[in-house]
């Protein structure tokens, strides 16, 4: 286990659950500063012995403030890495029609909006947030989670820090509903016949052994297996030289339910057989 002090910084778009992912690193024994200005990190950072000591679980929560936001945390970042801090940067994104709601929900106006409507602040915000989000370690779609969906992802995140190597969270999807934004890497797996057409098992899911054992009975499904997997292990590798200890894997087919759900847990069963840390999320089962 690497001894190098560490630091994470929450951000994200307003309304994505900053606040529900501090409270969870907070149960998570972390010690947690909410709504810190950028050019305060530092400070904090050095006030928790982050700079001298190889302390760990110290995490700053930031929003935008200003326009001048991205140069302030990257400067932040900067002069914390400058000093051997090791900075991870958690982003925290939702879909514009999921913001809307949970703004009009509380009944309050996004911090950016101004005197104009609420979508227009959600997107002077994305825009101020477009590098950052572009730069961030993690980033984590919080469309579909409710709160504790939210909690339950920080934690197997950040619940096991001591523990070393690249964290994959692989996540299977319907192209149909869209592309998963948190995505790192996206596997199709629509060039495999579909258990939808065959009528005993167009009810199930991938979870279920009949379509599993069709899908993988499939010319093409093995080999893919076998060579996807070789590569995960080279970018496994990359991502570990470049620092980056998060990655979400998305695998999709037409409708989210069987070959992407069949896949990912085989993705993961063989990995997991290699010792990588992985979670499996299925986003689209039981959406139709």
């Amino acid at each position: 286990m690497s001894t190098e002090p560490a630091f994470v910084i929450v951000t994200g778009m307003s309304g994505a659950g900053r606040s529900t992912a501090a409270k969870a690193l907070e149960d998570l024994g972390w010690f947690v500063i909410d709504n810190l200005p950028p050019g305060l990190l530092f400070a904090m950072a050095e006030e928790a012995g982050k700079v001298k000591l190889a302390a760990d679980k110290v995490a700053a929560v930031v929003d935008v403030r200003s326009l001048a936001f991205t140069t302030d945390l990257n400067a932040a970042i900067e002069e914390l890495e400058g000093r051997g801090v090791r900075v991870r940067v958690v982003f925290l994104e939702a879909s514009d029609e999921e913001l809307v709601r949970r703004f009009e929900n509380v009944r309050r106006p996004h911090p950016l909006q101004g005197e104009g409507r609420l979508v227009d602040g959600i997107t002077r915000e994305r825009g101020i947030l477009r590098e950052v989000r572009a730069n961030a370690d993690l980033v984590i779609d919080t469309s579909s989670h409710n709160v504790h969906d939210l909690r339950n992802k920080i934690v197997a995140y950040f619940g096991g820090e001591d523990r070393p190597g690249l964290r994959l969270n692989i996540v299977s999807f319907g192209f149909k509903y869209g592309l998963p934004v948190d995505a790192d890497l996206v596997v199709d797996c629509r060039f495999l016949p579909n258990p939808h057409w065959v009528p005993d098992l167009r009810p199930m899911n991938g979870l279920d052994a009949p379509v599993r054992d069709y899908v993988l009975g499939q010319p093409g499904a093995k080999e893919f297996l076998d060579a996807y997997e070789e590569v995960l292990q080279v970018v496994a590798a990359g991502y570990a030289r470049e620092g980056k200890s998060y990655a979400t894997l998305a695998v999709g087919c037409t409708g989210g339910k069987h070959r992407s759900v069949a896949m990912a847990e085989q993705v993961a069963a063989r990995l997991r057989d290699r010792g990588m840390e992985v979670q499996v999320s299925h986003r689209d089962v039981g959406r139709e």
